[in-house]
């Protein structure tokens, strides 16, 4: 077998959090939604069953919820954050996408989502 490329995922994971540029958006707070993928090499761990080759997607889970957590006026911001965050605490990362949206966004649209997508390697 010849594995061309892994991922680890997290897909539409919700978050109600206060990031957003107009004063009732940072009162209120909504609802964002994170898709998420790392390339890493974890074919250790397919062969051993042993979590230190590998990254914990419940520890890649709780640094997104950590930075969540912290206002902010733009999503382009808190991606960053993310990104630098889970670069600095899994060195075994070799490249991120990660999608950002808000639900409903207070833009006097009918629209499901809004956001920003990044795709960043090391």
């Amino acid at each position: 077998m010849r594995i061309k490329e892994m991922y680890i995922f997290l897909n539409k994971v919700k978050f109600y959090a206060h990031h957003g540029v107009a004063p009732q958006e940072t009162l209120v707070g909504n609802i964002f939604i994170v898709d998420l993928k790392l390339k890493l090499d974890f074919s250790e761990a397919m062969k051993s069953d042993d979590l230190n080759f590998t990254v914990s997607y419940a520890e890649v889970y709780k640094v997104v919820k950590a930075e969540m957590k912290i206002p902010s006026f733009l999503l382009e911001h808190v991606s960053g954050r993310i990104i630098n965050r889970l670069f600095h605490d899994f060195p075994s990362v070799e490249a991120i996408d990660l999608k950002l949206s808000k639900q409903n966004p207070p833009m006097g649209a009918d629209i499901d989502s809004a956001g920003v997508e990044v795709h960043c390697e090391r």
